[in-house]
């Protein structure tokens, strides 16, 4: 299909159009000008006309390296979103089928109450696993669209790790203890579902891509008025001219059929944007020592809950 083909047909069309128009613009000039020359009378015209065409060469020029760059970025977002469909259809395809064989088991035999309540706990991944990619699909397009925002509320950015912790480690079926938490309290006001997405994107974006002994660190401090949250893991790392792409759309790196990591391409598109609106910043870094990635995020207006408790106990 044409969306998958390689990126090297319109480039070397692209290449190969300003290379004629680059010498097509070099013939005129030297033509005009020997013209020019040759009959002094007429010199006036010729340079007129030199002068007009060159600009329309030029503007050709510039519109066939626009057509270029444009017809680039088409392709590579076609290339994406097939990429983001394959991923879809593997992470629907893999818990359906998954499910649907546990409930045939179910009930075509007859299981020990041991093996029942292993069947159920599988299955209940497998909805959960279903849960996450749909509600990352609606918030993908409500982003998309700027839906109206619900209520804000003050929430415990500290406690949300830890359960967003807990819960990843859960789903990929990692003790708990492979999370370093240094945790500071700090309370924000925003909307929980987008700081939970947040957090529970970033947690298991660095625990599914820890090392063959995966250890991941947690650091939550608060710097004046601003939250810092620095979450590393031992992993393979992320190349640095590929770090500002990760955040966009439907991007995941290498191809899509050979990965043995699910996710969509969704998660760190849905994080810098939430991330965004809460006025906030995210960075990847290197980490301090040996490979793997450190993401840092900033989230303004922030607040320290035992500060604020002693200021109320005081004033009463």
């Amino acid at each position: 299909m044409f969306e998958r083909s390689s990126l090297r047909l319109p480039i070397t069309l692209g290449v190969v159009m300003i290379v004629l128009l680059v010498a097509l613009l070099v013939g005129w000039i030297v033509l005009a000008v020997v013209v020019a020359f040759r009959d002094p009378e007429e010199a006036g015209w010729y340079w007129a006309l030199l002068t007009i065409g060159a600009v329309f060469f030029v503007f050709i020029l510039v519109g066939v390296v626009m057509y270029l760059t444009l017809s680039v970025k088409a392709i590579n977002l076609s290339r994406r979103q097939s990429n983001f469909i394959d991923a879809v259809t593997h992470e629907l395809k893999s818990p359906i089928a998954s499910l649907k064989l546990y409930l045939q088991t179910l009930r075509r035999r007859s299981l020990s109450d041991e093996e029942r309540d292993s069947f159920e706990a599988i299955m209940l991944e497998d909805v959960e696993r279903l849960d996450l990619l749909i509600n990352q699909l609606l918030t993908a397009a409500r982003l998309e669209r700027g839906d109206a925002a619900d209520a804000s509320e003050t929430l415990r950015i500290d406690t949300l790790v830890r359960s967003c912790v807990e819960d990843v480690c859960l789903r990929y079926r990692q003790a708990a203890s492979i999370v370093q938490l240094q945790l500071e309290p700090c309370e924000t006001t925003c909307r929980a579902v987008d700081l939970d997405l947040v957090l529970r994107n970033i947690i298991d974006n660095a625990v599914k891509y820890a090392g063959d002994d995966p250890q991941v660190t947690i650091f939550l401090c608060l710097k004046g008025q601003d939250a810092e949250l620095l979450i590393e893991d031992n992993g393979r790392g992320i190349p640095t001219p590929l770090r500002r792409k990760v955040f966009r759309r439907f991007v995941r790196l290498g191809l899509e059929l050979e990965r043995d990591k699910p996710g969509t391409g969704l998660g760190l598109y849905i994080v810098r944007t939430l991330i965004k609106k809460l006025n906030g910043t995210i960075r990847i870094r290197d980490r301090a020592s040996g490979p793997g990635t450190l993401f840092e995020v900033v989230i303004p207006n922030c607040t320290d809950p035992k500060a604020l408790s002693g200021a109320e106990n005081e004033s009463e």
